[in-house]
């Protein structure tokens, strides 16, 4: 009779061990990701393009000032024109503190965007915004700093025969060109306006 309690209390307690240890387990992998995060290498805007007046423009020339990046084009239906229609009402609702903020507009569809393109396109939602434009290599390399994916599909009914699948966020960035965050399409205006003003001001 002693025997079995015994066996009982053993089985009992590696019972309540192997859970403490897939509790451990769970808890170690859910930190993972902030511990990886903390670890990754600065993030830090890079790019010579061509501006829709067609001049040669850098990250350098936006040096001091808090830079809103948006990449799409212009034969996009839906997300490109919703989002740089926000930031238009972004740079509005911040007043003063606009001065210090430069939205960009960096195309990732060079072939039909040319200089002339987005000369026509980018001042419809706000004379403020700029947008840039370069060679595919050009773009490549730019996307390639900013880690945002874009991809050439084909279909049919648009035009040219295809349309451009890419990354939707609006990023950050500082007065030193490094990464501050980013806000998901579809962020309301309200939020994207209250946060710059705390990190402009």
């Amino acid at each position: 009779m002693r025997l079995a309690i015994i066996r009982k209390v053993l089985w009992a307690l590696a019972g309540a061990g192997a859970i403490a240890y897939a509790a451990l387990l769970v808890w170690t992998s859910g930190r993972e990701p902030a511990q990886q995060a903390r670890s990754e290498p600065p993030f830090h805007a890079d790019f010579e393009l061509t501006d829709h007046a067609g001049t040669v423009r850098s990250d350098e020339d936006f040096a001091g000032n808090w830079m809103l990046v948006f990449f799409g084009f212009a034969n996009c239906p839906d997300i490109c024109p919703t989002t740089l229609a926000d930031v238009s009402i972004v740079m509005d609702r911040l007043g003063e503190e606009a001065d210090r903020v430069r939205p960009l507009f960096i195309t990732i569809d060079p072939q039909r965007d040319t200089v002339a393109e987005l000369a026509s396109y980018v001042p419809r939602f706000d004379p403020r915004i700029v947008g840039l434009t370069g060679t595919a290599d050009q773009i490549a390399r730019t996307a390639k700093t900013f880690r945002i994916y874009y991809e050439r599909l084909e279909e049919a009914a648009a035009p040219d025969g295809y349309t451009m699948s890419h990354s939707s966020q609006l990023f950050l960035f500082g007065p030193e060109a490094g990464y501050v965050t980013s806000y998901a399409y579809g962020t309301p205006v309200e939020e994207v306006v209250a946060d710059l003003r705390d990190r402009v001001s």
